[in-house]
């Protein structure tokens, strides 16, 4: 999704003095501003026109900064502004403008005439805590947007992502108190001019987790709580193999389940297992590429299975449920017996 908002006109950056005790004030032109014209929120942790209240910008005549950093914060008028204000060069120099929000999105923001770039990114540890993270340049001139302003054209820079889980299975009831994506890659940085992303080696698991269950049904139910989707770093993900890597050596990706599973006619506790009620995360591996500005929504469906044993758990790699319980059938043939009765009775 792509985000817009006018970057209103800069004027003369210096006030003339006078040899009197009056202050004139000779500024001709307009202060920085910006308008937005954004879409509307669809989730708490997405940033749209309703929750957008504050963007970050920085500028640039040629190699010379001529402010970094600065805060700009909506108005009564829909209008951001910053204070002090800075204001358009009077003989028609173009402007480079470097945006994003929010102002602290982690890591270290380095903006100058030589880098561009946010350095070690990494998303909170809780779901529930992760922020989403846009970024836009432009550039303007007096001649051309005093007046109208110069359009920031927002996109966001992480991978948006939401799980969602259904089940029609008859037999069995399913209970979820939390999920997890496990093992992305959890730093990385990012570069203003190339729009790319460098990613570290670091990965991390991504929890959360709630107190009251959410039992399944034939319709899909997003599993993400009130703290909205997941925002983490968009990369191609390698797949966690249970068969012959149930520990994950190798840091492959995975979605896992917090899960009770029970029969619906007797309530027998299936999963976590009987003999070991410390397996109760159940996981199928991933390997999307997770591309920036897009949302992915995973729909895990339960009807004919529920993964296996989550790798960090005893038991991991297991299947939580087996095949289908059948039977094979062998009928013994019938053996003939001598029986007889002598009816005598005396």
């Amino acid at each position: 999704m792509k985000l817009k908002v006018l970057l209103m006109g800069f004027a003369a950056l210096a006030l003339a003095s006078c040899s009197s005790e009056d202050d004139i004030d000779v500024n001709q032109g307009h202060a920085i501003g910006f308008r937005p014209a954004l879409g509307s929120v669809s989730r708490a942790t997405e940033i749209n026109n309703s929750n957008l209240s504050a963007i970050t910008v920085s500028a640039f005549m040629g190699q010379q900064q001529l402010f970094g950093d600065l805060g700009f914060t909506k108005g009564n008028q829909g209008f951001f502004t910053s204070n002090p204000e800075y204001y358009w060069p009077g003989d028609d120099t173009p402007l480079t403008f470097y945006a994003y929000s929010p102002s602290t999105p982690g890591g270290t923001m380095a903006i100058t005439a030589d880098t561009k770039t946010l350095k070690d990114f990494s998303p909170a540890n809780n779901l529930g805590d992760q922020i989403d993270f846009i970024t836009s340049t432009a550039t303007g001139r007096k001649s051309t947007n005093e007046a109208e302003g110069v359009e920031l054209t927002f996109n966001h820079q992480l991978s948006q992502i939401e799980i969602q889980a259904k089940t029609d299975n008859e037999v069995y009831t399913y209970e979820v108190t939390g999920i997890k994506i496990g093992k992305p890659i959890s730093k990385a940085s990012y570069n203003f001019d190339n729009k790319e992303w460098t990613p570290a080696s670091d990965r991390a698991i991504y929890s959360d987790t709630y107190n009251t269950s959410i039992t399944l049904g034939a319709e899909a139910v997003s599993l993400m709580g009130d703290g909205g989707n997941a925002m983490l770093i968009p990369q191609q993900l390698t797949a966690w193999d249970p068969i012959n890597d149930a520990a994950n050596s190798n840091s492959g990706a995975y979605l896992a389940l917090k899960l009770r599973i029970a029969t619906k006619a007797t309530g027998v506790v299936v999963y976590p297992f009987p003999s070991n009620p410390d397996n109760d995360w159940a996981a199928i591996p991933i390997d999307t590429n997770w591309e920036a500005g897009k949302k992915y929504i995973y729909t895990l469906d339960l009807t004919h299975g529920a993964g296996f044993v989550d790798p960090e758990d005893p038991g991991h790699g297991t299947p939580v449920l087996g095949d289908a319980i059948k039977f094979t059938v062998n009928v013994i043939d019938w053996d003939e017996a001598d029986s007889t009765v002598d009816m005598k009775t005396k």
